[in-house]
């Protein structure tokens, strides 16, 4: 097989700018000295690159990885509409194995990058529900598969647009839904039914809440149930973002502005 790194002068021959995801120094250094635009996509810096795009999640698909990096470097200003950008990724192992070439094209965003970049809720908060509602859906319940609904930023509104369904035990704590022990709590209030309600800042502000938007005209896909309406719903009516946990086909899924915006599958985290 012939590596990424040695196909670099026929990549940057022909593109307007670079995406790297989570190259080692040496690599990255390579292709800086081309004096192509070069833009890493990454959990972390590890390279002290000048351009820098932060990868909340480490997407398995490929699709996923490329749309978010792209939707953040045109957030950023690194990319503009039409550019021509070659996306270096790994597929196969841990090194750089895999190029494509995409134009950039601004109107075909799929919100992914917005979802953590521009929500209320903080973006560690969002990674901190993601990884939770990912690993509920790898182990479920004792085994079994479970569904649950988290609606996280704009709290209060939230709260308006919903009524309780049972004791809040969250009502006079100050928990964050970061902390491990409070993850272990929230696996198990998921198998109740109604969503958790969390703050901008991670404080769990709920569980067993009845969201009461209304879900008309609310377009999900055909197939998802009333926890998708719901998300749907609340989404659009709110500030929020809403993650859901199907209990019939174990995915997982993300709700902004009463669209959804993210779809995964735990089993391949």
């Amino acid at each position: 097989m012939v590596e990424a790194s040695e196909l670099l002068e026929a990549v940057v021959g022909e593109v307007d700018g670079v995406l790297l995801f989570a190259p080692t120094a040496a690599i990255y250094e390579r292709f800086e000295d081309t004096g192509v635009d070069v833009v890493v996509v990454a959990s972390e810096d590890d390279v002290d690159a000048d351009t820098f795009v932060e990868l909340p999640v480490e997407f398995q698909d490929l699709y996923d990885r490329v749309r978010f990096g792209i939707e953040g470097a045109l957030d950023r200003d690194l990319l503009a509409e039409g550019d021509v950008v070659a996306c270096v990724s790994s597929v196969f192992d841990e090194e750089l194995d895999t190029i494509s070439r995409v134009r950039v094209d601004a109107d075909a965003s799929s919100g992914v990058y917005d979802l953590f970049a521009n929500a209320r809720a903080e973006p560690d908060v969002l990674r901190s529900v993601l990884e939770l509602v990912i690993e509920l859906g790898k182990k479920g319940q004792k085994g079994q598969p479970v569904g649950a609904l988290f609606v996280v930023g704009d709290a209060g509104k939230v709260m308006n647009k919903s009524r309780p369904l049972s004791y809040n035990p969250f009502e006079k704590s100050h928990v964050h839904v970061g902390d491990p022990i409070v993850k272990v709590m929230l696996k198990e209030f998921s198998r109740l039914d109604g969503a958790f309600v969390i703050s901008d800042a991670g404080k769990i502000v709920s569980a067993y809440r009845y969201l009461e938007p209304s879900a008309e005209g609310v377009d999900i896909p055909k197939g998802l149930g009333t926890r998708h309406m719901a998300a749907g719903a609340v989404t659009r009516d709110t500030n929020a973002t809403a993650i859901v946990l199907s209990e019939s086909d174990g995915m997982v899924r993300a709700f902004k502005g009463g669209s959804l915006v993210l779809e995964l599958d735990p089993e391949e985290y």
